[in-house]
């Protein structure tokens, strides 16, 4: 068993066979869903290797421990000290290289509709020449002849494509929304315990918006001062309140009846996790008290005590932006997301409710998948059709890629960036995320005024 689960995974490096596990109590897996991971694994290394270059932690380690480290630097051209392997100016370059690395891919795999053409192949296996690949780009990056004009227009490039990226997330909550209370509702019709969970997941997302405003006010203002957080708390307090008034409203539900409090509910709840996300992210506000000291003021009190241990703030930071830029990436990469993101949307079906309501009907085998003997332990559930846009895929994470190389390096204050000062807050990502915030809410209100404002055209959502 041993023998054939190293023989396959050796087909599935050096040839176009799906990854599989080999673990014998593990199940079998569709190779659409390994394909997927195996492209998420590479870019959560390069994503940890640019961690490690913003830190300067990390290079007074390698300076101290490795042996003959000025010898080293010297030997390879990177300055006494490495210094060309470590800051902003490498994450540049490295990003650089995983950008190129999906964007070439994106163009390789376009109009593939099925896993039998060569092009496909090359998608779903051969991996270990990918993983070369992808380290000869981002090697290749450092030799790129004037650095100072490369780093200055790359940097134009990823706020552009970051941005889009952030774009992109925001259509697909909106559309989140939609499809979950659309599911949801259309189980009333034949049990009406979808009218409870309805009401209490309404009732929890309203909780956790309102109460999370009350805390945002408690902490985050204080009775003299601190207006510019109370402005933006009210305003986007009201925002929540609009939202949830317009969903309600008779000539939108005339219109759709399937808008709802669960929609509004939602999106209220991502516009106050962005108000926190944007207020923790606003740089220290000082002032001076009556003893003529320097304190900070407009931030929780126990703030500080939150970055004692530096190192803990920022490997619990960092995983995080991690698992959340993976998420996006797979979450909108289905065939669906992509689909709606293009104005695309199925015909009309006869929903089925259920709880897991993101995973469609592709998460059923077939007969025909369930007896197929090809691999180890591996399903290739891509002979009829492809279930998800392979060069759509590469685009997202070429748009991550440059969305990872902008936040690692603090936007534009990247001069004065590292991975330990990551939480320290900067106004650039203060208004990033409060701009984001508030398309969100003009998204979310333009699918609902939509079927007023054109009448005469068809909305799904």
């Amino acid at each position: 068993m041993s023998a054939r689960c190293c023989a396959g995974q050796l087909a599935c490096c050096c040839g176009p066979a799906g990854c599989s596990l080999c673990c014998g109590c593990c199940p079998k897996v569709r190779q659409s869903r390994t394909t997927r991971f195996m492209y998420a694994l590479y870019f959560i290394l390069v994503v940890c290797l640019c961690c490690m270059m913003m830190s300067p932690t990390v290079a007074k380690q390698m300076e101290e421990h490795i042996p003959f480290f000025e010898d080293i630097c010297k030997g390879i051209k990177a300055g006494d000290t490495c210094e060309t392997l470590v800051g902003y100016s490498a994450v540049y370059r490295v990003c650089f290289g995983m950008a190129c690395f999906f964007f070439l891919f994106c163009l390789l795999t376009l109009k593939i509709n099925n896993s039998k053409s060569c092009r496909a192949h090359i998608h779903n296996g051969f991996w270990f020449f990918k993983l070369l690949l992808l380290g000869a780009m981002c090697s290749g990056a450092f030799f790129i002849p004037d650095q100072e004009t490369f780093l200055k227009a790359w940097r134009y490039v990823g706020a552009f494509g970051g941005f889009i990226f952030i774009g992109i997330q925001l259509l697909l909550i909106v559309e989140f929304a939609h499809k979950w209370n659309k599911n949801w509702t259309a189980g009333t019709t034949s049990n009406k315990l979808w009218y409870a969970s309805l009401s209490l997941v309404t009732l929890i997302m309203y909780s956790v918006a309102v109460g999370g405003l009350i805390v945002m006010a408690v902490f985050y203002t204080q009775k003299v001062g601190c207006m510019e957080n109370k402005i933006i708390l009210g305003l986007n307090g009201g925002l929540c309140l609009l939202i949830s008034m317009v969903a309600i409203s008779p000539c939108v539900q005339n219109r759709q009846p399937h808008s709802g409090l669960l929609q509004s509910g939602l999106i209220s709840c991502y516009v106050t996790y962005l108000t926190f996300s944007a207020l923790s992210s606003k740089p220290v506000e000082v002032a001076l008290d009556e003893h003529g000291k320097n304190v900070t003021i407009c931030v929780p009190n126990f703030g500080q005590d939150l970055y004692r241990d530096e190192n803990l703030v920022t490997t619990l930071g960092t995983l995080l932006l991690i698992g959340c830029i993976l998420y996006s990436c797979l979450t909108s990469t289905t065939r669906s997301s992509s689909d709606a993101l293009q104005g695309r949307y199925a015909a009309p079906e006869l929903e089925v409710a259920r709880c897991c309501f993101c995973f469609g009907p592709d998460g059923v085998d077939t007969e025909e998948q369930q007896n197929v003997k090809e691999g180890p332990r591996v399903i290739y559930d891509e002979k009829r059709g492809t279930v998800y846009s392979y060069s759509y895929f590469h685009f997202v994470f070429f748009l991550a890629s440059l969305y990872v190389m902008m936040t690692v390096t603090n936007w534009f204050h990247y001069e004065s960036a590292s991975i330990e000062t990551f939480f320290s807050g900067s106004w650039s990502i203060f208004w990033i995320k409060m701009a984001s915030c508030w398309v969100c809410v003009l998204l979310y209100l333009w699918t609902l005024v939509a079927p007023l404002c054109c009448p005469s055209r068809q909305f799904s959502v």
